[in-house]
């Protein structure tokens, strides 16, 4: 099962995250989520367990336990349906048109209108 582990104290390793839910039962995979840019952890995670009814009894006795002074949230991980996900790779959204002229669909040749 996959587990997602939120309101992380930023301070928390992968291995710290790994020894809380093996006092459960076997853990296959732990991955605290980083910033792409500074390293640093985002404050959530996830940690995958093979045997379902090991990876409630972590679900229930570890959402809302207090971590390095933070509550924790744990639950099981249900991915997104995929028109649900964020991607920016073929859609841009910034504020450049590419439409030339001023902003507009129009065109960008004013100057041959005759009404300055």
């Amino acid at each position: 099962m996959n587990i997602f582990v939120g309101s992380l104290p930023f301070s928390i390793e992968e291995a710290d995250l790994r020894e809380s839910f093996e006092a459960y039962g076997a853990v296959d995979s732990v991955k605290i989520i980083t910033d792409k840019f500074t390293g640093r952890s985002k404050g959530f995670g996830f940690v995958e367990m093979p045997n379902d009814s090991e990876a409630q009894k972590a679900i229930d006795e570890l959402n809302g336990a207090v971590v390095s002074g933070r509550t924790i949230v744990v639950n099981k991980s249900e991915p997104k349906p995929e028109g649900e996900r964020r991607s920016f790779s073929n859609n841009n959204r910034g504020g450049n048109n590419n439409r030339g002229g001023y902003g507009n669909s129009r065109g960008g040749d004013r100057g041959n209108r005759g009404d300055y």
